[in-house]
């Protein structure tokens, strides 16, 4: 059978492209006791105490748990962009009873983390997936799945999450369970912000920022459903998340009510 060659090529049009990135090298430095992960460049990807290597170092990374304040006892969560495996070592560690999935398109930073921030070996709770985020909310298979969903996804430029479309969003929705919570860093003063925050309107009923921080690291609450926002509900679960974590969240309490 003879095909013409313009209908192949309309055919392989047609099919949604792979992704074959071109990483930027992974970079370390050390400066007051704290190991910081880049790509190559200044910008910071992470950041690990090395004498406290499971804490929420960077302000942003300790903001990208507020969703604690709505979720006391989650079954899964999941990491969209590893990072320097911050927020997942301190999910791992905190709730012992959850399962935690990182996803990470890199394997150089998988690497990097298991050998310079001390990510734990992989067991029947930890699973790290190397693979692409877009694909991992896509696939059906992950649709209702999750308690919590923590997006941190930059490259090297940093100039603004690599996934920021009304589509990713909404795919990201559907992983979530009924009053499921996704956290998402963003840059609040980059023209992305708006963009994302648009693009995260359309696919969450309720979304909430908090203050920004390190001159310009905002972090977006998306709920599901309409959350609790009662004043002396949210002071109460701040108070017990600072009495067993230590971690601000009688700020974060300030942020979303003045938000």
């Amino acid at each position: 059978m003879l095909i013409k060659r313009k209908s192949i090529e309309q055919a392989e049009s047609s099919r949604r492209p792979s992704r074959k990135p071109k990483f930027a090298p992974v970079t370390l430095s050390e400066q007051d006791g704290v190991r910081y992960l880049h790509f190559g460049t200044e910008w910071v990807q992470g950041a690990m105490r090395i004498r406290k290597p499971d804490w929420p170092e960077l302000e942003y990374a300790q903001q990208m748990m507020a969703w604690m304040l709505f979720i006391e006892q989650p079954q899964a969560i999941a990491q969209l962009g590893l990072g320097a495996a911050t927020l997942t070592k301190a999910c791992y560690r905190q709730f012992p009873e959850a399962t935690v999935t990182a996803v990470e398109l890199n394997p150089a930073v998988v690497a990097i983390c298991n050998t310079m921030f001390k990510l734990p070996p992989e067991d029947e709770r930890l699973q790290v997936l190397e693979m692409d985020a877009m694909d991992f909310v896509l696939d059906e298979a992950n649709h209702g799945a999750f308690d919590v969903l923590q997006c941190d996804l930059y490259d090297a430029t940093a100039r603004g999450p690599v996934l920021d479309t009304p589509e990713f969003y909404q795919a990201c929705n559907a992983c979530l369970s009924e009053h499921g919570v996704m956290t998402v860093n963003l840059f609040g003063d980059h023209p992305s912000f708006n963009k994302n925050i648009k693009a995260m309107r359309f696919a969450f009923d309720h979304v909430i920022c908090l203050p920004e921080v390190h001159e310009g690291n905002v972090v977006a609450l998306c709920f599901r459903t309409k959350p609790d926002l009662d004043p002396a509900r949210l002071a109460a679960r701040a108070a017990q998340i600072v009495a067993a974590t230590k971690l601000p969240a009688k700020s974060w309490v300030k942020g979303i009510l003045n938000a």
